[in-house]
């Protein structure tokens, strides 16, 4: 990324903890807010972001991680529902531009999508991955690889 980017992450578990560590190391500047204050151990010793312990449910959790001048949020906590309440906040409240959340329910997803909210889907990707692993070795066994 050529431009630093604000961005709020919402949830900081493996995968919160695993890119904020990146996209803090590319120069963004980033706050990363979760309930639990031990889930700020997986930010590495060079993150140079901002840790907010809270319910980012909260409108003055958000409020104090500045999700108004934010580019990104990105909610992506374990939780369907919470991730979609965060995501809705900072649309329609605070405004941000892009707003991204993870959903384990790929059946949700619709629900997303009507209030405009893009979303990942790891178990979407991770079932298409097994289904590329599937292909790639039948097609081998064929000999059409």
């Amino acid at each position: 990324m050529a431009d630093s980017n604000y961005i709020v992450i919402v949830g900081c578990g493996r995968l919160g903890g695993m890119l904020a560590n990146r996209l803090s190391a590319i120069g963004n500047q980033l706050v990363v807010i979760d309930r639990r204050e031990a889930a700020f151990d997986k930010l590495s010793t060079e993150f140079s972001g901002f840790r907010i312990t809270g319910d980012a449910s909260e409108l003055d959790v958000l409020r104090q991680a500045h999700t108004d001048q934010a580019d990104y949020l990105f909610a992506i906590t374990t939780q369907d529902n919470v991730n979609l309440m965060v995501a809705q906040i900072a649309r329609k409240i605070f405004d941000v531009p892009k707003v991204i959340a993870r959903v384990y329910d790929p059946a949700r997803e619709t629900i997303y999508r009507e209030f405009g909210i893009e979303t990942i889907s790891p178990t979407k990707l991770s079932a298409e991955a097994f289904m590329v692993q599937i292909q790639t070795s039948s097609n081998k066994k064929k000999g059409t690889a």
